[in-house]
């Protein structure tokens, strides 16, 4: 590293180290606004929304442009605390914040890291259930729900089935968000369990339910995201740690393969908002002792790192007509592996598209045009903190009408049940077709 960055990571402020101890609303706000004031270049601090009673759903972004998106530069997020009686995930984020300001400019692999990512980090989802636990518990409290008694991991509209319930202050401040920011690559995190879960959550006989699975169209990229976690914590990479549950090898797991869940926040942030997301259970018990925070710390720290840098993996870019003027809302897939609800390009003409090293055929499509195909091959050595960089230019004129871009999302219906097979959204002409009469009916 430049020895005058070195120096300068020298200059930066220093807030007094975290300890570790649960930390309820009032203490988690003083945290994070201290550091926003004293990280003020590297951070931004900001609430996506309210909680039932009116507590903020605080974001912490920390980047190099923590207060607004760089073309190029991939999206990342944790959650925790969306139960609000599983408490380490939400301590863990904190620490995790502490780490990445403090080593900023010292760390050469942090460093780069914040440079070429924009973190979002969300310590507490449901802050009332969070301060509803009176009694800590290690398998229920009654703070595990909002404050209307909503699990909000059950609340989220659903791909495979009706889910008619009502969406909450929390849920609703979440999609919100999604809509906001380019999301790539996400983690949810939860407690009571040793394992790191994958989509689907919930499924149909074409995602594999008859074989007891649910898979995606990424199922190689979801068990490479979930193993690159959970290898790394020495005990959930054992699979067996905790007490009366079940095997599982390698500390991760299909989530449909565990139980089925309706409504859940990891298959709704992969089919609506583009984003890759798992589930991390941390600890066996939901709500353990303080004097443990340490050792869930030094279980996870290594895991929470590399798996932010899994946001580079893949392909990024942008598509530009022949002006040079860049195309939003143009689908960008690989040729056999077609989403229910297409990944389209962002308002900057952006994708990205998390893919294991290997070769592909890329198949651009402008809504109303010829599909654009494209060989390329994502190198087993790439460099570092950077997704291979593909951008495409189109031989067509972008209109402001000629492609919509109004609301070119999918509509929040159980979209599986329109499609008789999977591998009719492998055909984009048709999967095209398919959301465009879906979207004019239930409009």
């Amino acid at each position: 590293m430049d020895p005058a960055r070195l120096w300068l990571g020298l200059l930066l402020p220093v807030v007094a180290a975290l300890d570790f101890r649960y930390h309820h609303q009032e203490g988690m706000e003083a945290f994070l606004k201290s550091v926003a004031q004293n990280y003020s270049s590297i951070t931004h601090l900001h609430s996506i929304g309210k909680s039932v009673r009116g507590r903020n759903l605080w974001v912490l972004v920390v980047g190099q442009t923590p207060k607004e998106h760089r073309v190029g530069i991939p999206e990342f997020k944790y959650v925790a605390n969306m139960h609000g009686d599983e408490t380490v995930g939400r301590e863990l984020l904190l620490h995790l914040i502490d780490y990445l300001v403090s080593s900023y400019r010292k760390d050469p692999e942090i460093t780069h890291l914040i440079d070429s990512t924009r973190i979002h980090i969300m310590p507490s989802m449901n802050p009332d259930g969070f301060e509803a636990v009176q009694k800590p518990d290690c398998y229920y409290s009654n703070g595990r729900e909002n404050y209307n008694n909503y699990d909000l991991n059950r609340n989220f509209p659903d791909a495979f089935e009706n889910n008619n319930v009502t969406k909450q202050p929390e849920t609703l401040a979440i999609m919100e968000w999604l809509k906001t920011e380019t999301f790539v690559l996400s983690a949810n995190l939860h407690g009571g369990a040793l394992v790191a879960s994958y989509p689907f959550d919930n499924g149909v006989q074409a995602t594999g339910t008859l074989l007891s699975r649910s898979l995606t169209p990424d199922d190689d990229v979801f068990q490479h995201l979930a193993y690159t976690y959970a290898s790394r914590n020495p005990n959930m990479t054992k699979g067996d740690q905790c007490k009366n549950k079940r095997n599982f090898p390698n500390g991760i797991i299909n989530g449909y393969s565990w139980y089925p869940l309706q409504g859940g926040m990891q298959d709704y942030n992969y089919i609506w908002a583009q984003c890759f997301e798992i589930t991390l259970e941390l600890s066996c018990c939901k709500y353990p002792r303080e004097e443990k925070l340490p050792l869930f710390w030094n279980d996870n720290k290594a895991s929470l790192i590399e798996y932010i840098k899994q946001v580079h993996l893949g392909v990024k870019g942008q598509v530009f007509d022949q002006s040079g003027a860049p195309l939003p809302n143009v689908i960008v897939e690989v040729q056999d592996r077609k989403h229910i609800c297409p990944f389209r390009t962002n308002k900057l003409g952006e994708y990205y598209l998390l893919l294991l090293p290997g070769s592909y055929v890329i198949n651009v499509t402008v809504p109303g045009h010829d599909s654009y195909l494209t060989k390329l091959t994502i190198p087993g050595k790439s460099q570092p903190f950077s997704a291979l960089k593909k951008d495409f230019h189109l031989p067509l004129r972008w209109q402001p009408d000629s492609i919509s871009v109004s609301n070119p999302s999918c509509p929040m219906i159980p979209l599986y049940k329109f499609m008789p097979s999977h591998s009719a959204a492998t055909k984009p002409s048709l999967c095209v077709f398919f959301m465009t009469l879906l979207y004019v009916f239930f409009k």
